[in-house]
């Protein structure tokens, strides 16, 4: 677009974004404008995931928040009672770890405080330093209502945690248990299997002799698939493998299954643990269960209930004892009576002897060699001294999966302890069925299958948390022996008597079990006749990472649906997740993590919101791609000069929402390109598809507007074209703004005297429709224009090159158009004139334009000789190469063998070869 004489007072020559992004949130924000006064308005709601309060903003948040003000900018402009709920989320273990480890850094630490005085430093820490990533949220445009901004420690959220506890606990859906946990040495803590990443790691498989009782023996005999035998020998010992040796000082019996004949004459029998003192090493049963896979190693397995998911299940079924060797830091016990009491009393047990789990758990079967050592290095002892016995039969190197703990870093250890649990399992019926009936729609509906898999194998959720910081459970133990829960100890008190002594329980609780209820308790529950739970349960609608399906999504709709009688939510998005350029998982350890702040002071905080929207296609995750973001900075850029071109030309903002009235036809025809993406955009948003929402715009604010409208209308800015180019202006404002808000109400305002901000601005309603007459007028011109230019180009003649063409039987209404618009012909084009009549003899070439078939002499103006020489030699050239691409492609070995993005550069320069070729030809054609 050409510059225009006193062009845009009011705005800058150059798009700059920093200044104007923070000038128009703080106006927003303190307006109230991301939730203004609209009682009477259909509500909707949505809210946001609760960020750490220890958190900063990652690419990841700049997704999962763009793609929620996306939808509450849109239903705020359609005049929705739009409220976006915001807060931060306590996060027990991160804030906890985040205040030790200051605490470190000045040689202190959480043990040289009471709870209370700690927990006043947490508090502390978060009113000077846990703010940072609202901060950062405000800076990507999120119109949240700050106004009702929550935490999950806040008083009222509280007192409703408190409550759900104890209402689950009195209906009998939480209760405490002994159960094997995942747990956390350097956290000291239990965490859910959800909080667990397995790594692979090099290990080692140890194989060892477990000795029979009174030494005896009995015929192993091994055989083929077809039975026949392939070893047999006399042995006095069954073997068992292992990859944690330091474990089998607290195995409870060895198991086979009941079909492998090879161990049928010693089920039954007592074989002895070979570790520990000898004159106080143990025996244990040899039992059947279905777990033991006979063709897996020696097809016996050690159990150990204490240390081992599947071993815990073996142990429950058979009623094995579970001894439990390590202590919170997972080093090998050190406390409790000398081990050969300790042993003895376990043989009794063995024997028969009945005794209290409690009892059990109390038994520490660590020999004193081995008590206090890290449980890595009590592996390497209990190896060394097995070995030493002459009872290993051989160690194998080892890649075995190794459970990590996602915040902690050190490898878990399964570990049995006195948990709080939910029956996860009852309270999750009612969101499958909320699910299957639609009541939640699941959006992309692909992840109902994952949903489901999970639900219906869901285990008791383990709620406690070995912390200091959070939600305190509200129990308490009596000097009776007694638990009391209750909301308050008073209550526990009176619930116990007079003169029962109580002990609060230590734990807090898991910080997700607070954030399953961030959909009705930050409304106000449980406080009766909460107006906004009246209005605004359920919630429309909930944005989350796939990542979180079951951590949070899953777990809020078990809790509101229970609570509430209603879900929580009628809708859930699911996105995927934003990856490096080359498709790899970003992490700090590979060097590609995105900084979307540094994203935002390079290109502005609009750029980078489109990218995210333009990029989210359903089911896949986003590739990074800064060109991209740059991009859409340019776009930003576009519309800016757009706007400075059109304001040079007396075009201002419109008074109307509907459409003005309209007689040219270029006016008819951008009328209806705004009624076609109105109802486009709408529809994609609908649907939650934000990729189509963003190229609807995106195309036609560049193409329809920016390219052609804009270039049609020059020279002839009459009262109605302005009235137009102001409006559809206008139409476009409000359509971009969800998207790109900031640059958006900059030109809102520039345009001219508003009686309301665009924040709050009504979605378009043009009250107008489709001119078919006037679409295929402009179209024809464009499609002249464009197929005019493209052919130029392919035969190297000059853009400004001004030709002549001929059109021998026009119909009617292709010469009604030419007639009608000798001016835009003329200049956009470039056509000097169009003769309706026979084209003179001599090389040519032909363009396309509706039913139109124009001939361009081209004698005298390229030497078609040479440029034809040169059209073969560059067409040879491509045909040459996409040959050659096309046999790198179909080689099996390449594809097999190459890297994924060698293959995929190979594909794209075979396409692009293809493509090249197909165009060359047709320019050769064009020369006839």
């Amino acid at each position: 677009m050409e510059e225009q004489e006193g062009a845009a007072g009011t705005l800058a020559k150059t798009f700059e974004p920093a200044g104007l992004e923070a000038k128009w949130y703080a106006h927003w924000e303190g307006r109230g404008l991301f939730r203004p006064e609209r009682p009477d308005a259909a509500p909707f709601t949505i809210v946001n995931p609760p960020p750490n309060v220890t958190g900063s903003l990652h690419i990841g948040h700049a997704l999962d928040n763009t793609l929620q003000d996306v939808v509450i900018r849109y239903e705020r402009l359609r005049g929705k009672d739009a409220l976006w709920v915001v807060g931060t989320d306590h996060a027990g273990i991160a804030t906890q770890m985040v205040v030790e480890r200051r605490m470190e850094a000045k040689a202190d630490k959480r043990t040289n405080y009471t709870r209370e005085a700690f927990i006043e430093k947490v508090w502390e820490w978060k009113a000077e330093s846990g703010g940072t990533i609202t901060g950062q949220l405000r800076r990507l445009g999120c119109s949240m209502d700050w106004s009702r901004e929550q935490f999950t420690m806040d008083p009222h959220f509280t007192k409703a945690v408190v409550k759900v506890f104890v209402d689950l606990y009195n209906q009998g859906l939480i209760y405490r248990d002994k159960r094997l946990v995942n747990w956390d040495p350097k956290l000291k803590t239990a965490i859910s299997d959800l909080e667990v990443e397995a790594r692979e790691v090099k290990g080692h498989m140890w194989h060892f002799k477990y000795p029979l009782a009174g030494g005896k023996t009995y015929t192993y005999v091994e055989r083929d698939a077809e039975g026949n035998v392939v070893l047999e020998e006399v042995r006095d010992y069954i073997a068992i493998a292992t990859t944690r040796p330091e474990t089998m000082l607290g195995d409870g019996a060895v198991a086979v299954h009941p079909d492998d004949a090879r161990y049928a004459p010693i089920v039954g029998k007592l074989c002895e643990i070979p570790v520990g003192p000898k004159e106080h090493r143990r025996l244990i049963p040899i039992i059947t269960d279905e777990y033991p896979d006979p063709n897996f190693g020696s097809g016996a397995v050690k159990i150990t209930g204490a240390h081992d998911e599947n071993d815990f299940g073996v142990a429950q079924r058979n009623g094995i004892p579970m001894y439990r060797l390590m202590d919170e830091t997972a080093a090998m016990r050190s406390d409790g009576a000398p081990y050969a009491e300790a042993a003895e009393r376990a043989k009794a047990i063995a024997a028969g002897g009945g005794a209290t789990m409690a009892e059990i758990d109390a038994l520490n079967l660590v020999p004193e060699a081995y008590r206090g050592l890290d449980r890595y290095e009590a592996r390497k002892r209990v190896v060394a001294d097995i070995d030493a016995d002459g009872l290993m039969i051989k160690v194998e190197d080892k890649v075995i999966m190794q459970p990590f703990g996602d915040r902690g870093g050190v490898v878990i250890e399964p570990m049995l302890t006195d948990q709080w649990y939910v029956n996860a399992g009852e309270l999750a019926k009612a969101p499958m069925e909320a699910v299957r009936s639609g009541a939640i729609e699941i959006v992309p509906k692909t992840w109902e299958k994952t949903f489901f898999n999970w639900m219906e194998n869901i285990q008791p959720w383990c709620v406690s948390r070995q912390l200091w910081w959070g939600h305190r459970i509200p129990a308490w133990y009596g000097s009776d022996g007694q638990c009391y829960v209750a909301e308050t100890e008073e209550e526990a008190q009176a619930k116990a008597g007079a003169g029962v002594a109580l002990s609060r329980d230590e734990d807090v609780l898991d910080t997700w079990f607070s954030s399953a209820l961030w959909p009705f308790t930050t409304l106000g529950w449980p406080e009766a006749d909460a107006p906004l739970v009246k209005k605004h349960y359920p919630n429309d609608l909930l944005i989350s990472g796939f990542d979180i399906l079951f951590f949070w999504d899953a777990r809020m709709a078990m809790q509101g649906i229970h609570f509430m009688k209603e879900v929580p939510w009628k809708r859930l998005y699911l996105h995927g997740l934003v990856r490096a350029a080359d498709g790899q998982k970003m992490s700090k350890s590979k060097g590609n993590v995105v900084d979307p702040l540094g994203l935002i002071d390079k290109y502005g905080a609009d750029a980078l919101r489109f990218f995210m929207c333009a990029m989210e296609s359903q089911g896949r995750d986003v590739k990074m791609d800064e060109r991209r973001v740059e991009g859409y900075r340019n776009f930003a850029t576009k519309l800016w000069n757009a706007a400075r071109f059109c304001m040079a030309n007396g075009i201002s903002g419109s008074t109307s929402v509907a459409a003005p009235a309209a007689t040219s036809a270029v006016n008819r025809w951008i009328i209806g390109e705004v009624v076609e993406t109105v109802a486009a955009l709408d529809q994609a948003m609908a649907d939650l598809r934000f990729d189509a929402a963003a190229n609807v715009v995106y195309h036609f604010v560049w193409d329809q507007f920016c390219d052609w409208y804009i270039e049609l209308i020059k020279g002839s800015f009459d009262d109605e074209t302005r009235a137009v180019a102001g409006w559809v202006l206008d139409q476009i404002l409000v359509m971009l703004h969800p998207f790109m808000p900031f640059v958006t109400e900059e030109l809102w305002h520039a345009l001219g005297e508003r009686s309301a901000e665009l924040i709050v601005a009504q979605w378009p309603a043009p009250a107008a429709s489709v001119d078919p007459a006037a679409k295929a007028e402009v179209e024809w011109l464009i499609a002249l224009v464009s197929n005019l230019r493209g052919a130029k180009n392919e035969l190297g003649i000059a853009p400004g090159a001004r030709l002549e063409a001929y059109l021998p039987e026009p119909s009617a209404a292709t010469r009604a158009i030419i007639e009608s618009n000798p001016a835009a012909i003329e200049r956009l084009a470039r056509l000097s004139a169009i003769h309706f009549a026979p084209a003179p003899a001599g090389a040519a070439m032909q363009i396309g334009a509706g039913d139109a078939s124009l001939i361009v002499p081209l004698e005298g103006v390229i030497d078609i000789a040479a440029e034809k020489a040169r059209l073969e030699k560059a067409l040879a050239a491509s045909e040459k190469e996409a040959k050659a691409l096309e046999g790198r492609l179909s080689n099996p070995a390449f594809a097999e063998k190459a890297k994924p993005e060698a293959v995929e550069k190979a594909r794209a320069d075979h396409a692009h070869h293809r493509a090249e070729a197909t165009r060359l030809a047709a320019a050769l054609a064009r020369l006839g």
